[in-house]
């Protein structure tokens, strides 16, 4: 998990100096999106404000990601027995957890440098290739799945090394539900919610 998470975060905070090997409407997007978190990082004025900097790329973050659907992929075959209300409490609460997860994280950026190598698109899905160069000189491919909303492209899924995001939490909120019940689930991920985020070490 911590291997994926240095990945996720340098979704938010790499320099995007790379060359774009296929550019498309998708990629265009999510690199804007990505250059407007890098400017908020480079901000002098935000450097002492740790939670206001994170504050602000999670607004970008809801900008670039489709937290609702990524929501629903997550709980799989239990969404659909779930009401209005009970549904946006789980996107909320599924957002928080992502955020806390990743986002909260990203003053553990280490520099990590991305290529952009590919996009492929089918109607209103697509995919974005990426590689991340990590510090141990290795390439990690990473893709994220995105879909129209409007004019916009939206991430709703994030593949490393071949391993799905919204996979890996269904599999583990799945058990919960079928093993205890779906208001365990969401009472532990309120209790996650109220646990005081760990600070990043100093460098």
């Amino acid at each position: 998990m911590r291997h994926h998470q240095t990945v996720l975060i340098s979704l938010f905070v790499i320099a995007l100096s790379a060359a774009v090997a296929v550019a498309g409407v998708p990629t265009d997007q999510l690199r804007g999106q990505i250059d407007k978190v890098i400017r908020i990082l480079d901000d002098p004025a935000l450097k002492d404000r740790p939670a206001e900097r994170r504050g602000e790329v999670r607004k970008l973050a809801e900008d670039i990601f489709d937290y609702p659907d990524t929501a629903r992929r997550a709980l799989g075959p239990h969404w659909n027995a779930r009401t209005p209300q009970q549904r946006e409490e789980f996107t909320r609460l599924f957002a928080d957890l992502l955020d806390r997860a990743y986002i909260s994280k990203i003053d553990l950026y280490q520099g990590e440098k991305v290529k952009y190598v590919g996009e492929t698109m089918d109607g209103d899905e697509a995919i974005v290739k990426t590689s991340i160069a990590t510090k141990s000189n290795t390439e990690v491919p990473v893709d994220y799945r995105m879909h129209l909303k409007g004019d916009r492209w939206r991430v709703y899924d994030v593949i490393i090394e071949g391993v799905s995001l919204v996979s890996n939490y269904r599999s583990q909120f799945n058990k919960i539900v079928q093993t205890e019940s779906y208001d365990s689930l969401v009472q532990k991920l309120k209790a996650r919610a109220a646990t005081p985020a760990a600070s990043p070490p100093s460098r």
